[in-house]
């Protein structure tokens, strides 16, 4: 990941260097021709002081006629020369550098003359005269100056703007090269995490049956081995524990089983007529041996399911007399608690497995029981809808608080609110009801139930199931 940042930020740092560069550059460039401008503009006027200097001496001499002013024009002609030589050692062009050296000859030649020539002669005179020309070659020297300087400004602003723009293009370019990549790198870094993180969400949701391999990185290749161990790990542990639940559930059927059939004997009279506490206490060890015997049911669907060792048997039946067989299972612990049903069945026969049909009305049933207080109603209806058959329980319970409807599904889960039956049950029920409804493709949700209780309405296909049946008939 460092790797893949570094190369990501690379052009963006070559964009950066690149223009500090040329702004360096330019500031150099600025820099030199202020200077230069300045020490340009302070020879001028130097120069054109220098000249006017020289002139006044020479008239001066040539009205008075005093050497000492000869000294003092000495002066001036080293003042002169020596601005001559600044200029002349600034980087002007061939022609500015030409102009000067003529003036400093010009100049050279008039000091010579006014020593040899005496005052008030007419040599005198042509070198008076020469002073203006001097000083229009000053001038014309002075202007070229200022034309450079102006063309070196020029030429500065153009370079600015041709800066400008390739930095603009530059950035463009450096700004598309790293967005695309940051998304290289993004779909090669992201492609492994989005792997392991369904990866882990398939972990939490219990499923194991997929492997975890990915492609990548070096670190996310050893972050998704320690998956794969974990996965592994899980999936024995989980095939442990449906091993465990089948083989206790067998055990127990034999021995209960041996328990209802005496219990049956003992309510037909088989021993003798029961006494009617008798005959109540043995009611009471039928009823909860049928429970018992439900529970284990369960649970041997519950771990069969999870092993994947069972499938559907297609049939076709009547659902009334499915429901009656289960309200008949139920019949004692109704009694017992006093509820009361509302029952209301249409007179479907749909294509789909009666025993995963009759476990989930019954758990469902089992499950409304316990939440229905004393003195309850529960109510059960079925119909057809288009396609699908509808099945809704309703109980008069407390009700699903909103926090836990989304894990009353899970297996064992069995919520925090207190139950209102006398039999707690092992928390699989509604989960060996969301795997057979989902196994005929259908649909489990929780409604809004206008008593307050639990609403449960469950969607099933009415046909679907049979076109599986009858391409199985066919394949045999």
């Amino acid at each position: 990941m460092l790797i893949g940042f570094t190369i990501a930020a690379a052009p963006l740092l070559v964009g950066i260097v690149n223009a500090a560069l040329q702004m360096n550059r330019l500031s150099n460039r600025s820099e030199q021709l202020v200077k230069h401008g300045m020490d340009g503009t302070r020879n001028n006027q130097r120069m054109f002081e220098e000249i006017g200097a020289l002139e006044r001496t020479a008239r001066l001499y040539q009205i008075i006629g005093n050497s000492e002013l000869l000294g003092e024009y000495a002066r001036n002609q080293g003042r002169l020369t020596a601005t001559l030589d600044d200029l002349l050692a600034l980087p002007h062009d061939a022609q500015s550098q030409t102009d000067a050296r003529a003036l400093r000859t010009e100049a050279d030649r008039l000091s010579a003359g006014l020593k040899a020539a005496p005052p008030n002669s007419p040599r005198m005179a042509d070198i008076i005269n020469a002073y203006p020309p001097m000083a229009e070659m000053a001038s014309k020297l002075s202007s070229e100056i200022r034309d450079e300087i102006d063309r070196e400004l020029t030429s500065l602003q153009l370079a600015a703007q041709d800066a400008q723009r390739q930095l603009f293009w530059q950035t463009l370019v450096m700004v598309a090269v790293t967005l695309g990549l940051v998304a290289l790198f993004t779909y090669l870094f992201g492609r492994p995490i989005r792997a392991i993180d369904r990866a882990i969400s398939e972990l939490g949701r219990g499923t194991f049956s997929r492997p975890i391999a990915i492609k990548g990185p070096a670190d996310l290749e050893r972050l998704a081995a320690q998956l794969e161990w974990l996965r592994g790990r899980l999936l024995e542990l989980a095939q442990e524990k449906n091993r465990f639940l089948r083989h206790m559930s067998h055990e127990l059927k034999t021995p209960l089983a041996n328990i209802r059939e005496g219990t049956e004997l003992l309510m037909d009279g088989a021993v003798g007529e029961l006494q009617s506490a008798q005959r109540e206490v043995t009611a009471i060890l039928r009823d909860n041996g049928m429970k018992l015997q439900r529970l284990i049911e369960n649970l041997l669907s519950f771990s069969a399911w999870q092993a994947k060792s069972v499938g559907l048997e297609i049939t076709e039946f009547k659902l009334r007399p499915l429901f009656k067989s289960v309200l008949e299972n139920q019949q004692l612990t109704l009694v017992a608690q006093r509820v009361r049903l509302d029952v209301q069945v249409e007179d479907l026969a749909p294509w789909a497995d009666r025993g995963k049909v009759r476990l989930i009305l019954d758990n469902l049933l089992s499950n409304a029981i316990k939440f229905t207080p004393r003195g309850g109603t529960i109510s059960m209806y079925a119909r057809g809808e288009r396609d699908q058959l509808i099945l809704d329980v309703i109980d008069s319970g407390p009700g699903i608080p909103a926090e836990e409807r989304n894990r009353i599904f899970e297996a064992f889960y069995q919520g925090k609110s207190p139950q209102g039956g006398h039999v707690k049950g092992t928390g699989i029920g509604l989960s060996v009801v969301t795997e057979f409804v989902n196994a005929h493709g259908g649909s489990i949700e929780i409604m809004e139930a206008k008593s307050g209780g639990a609403h449960f309405r469950v969607r099933l296909p009415l046909r679907q199931a049979a076109q599986g049946k009858s391409e199985a008939a066919h394949a045999a």
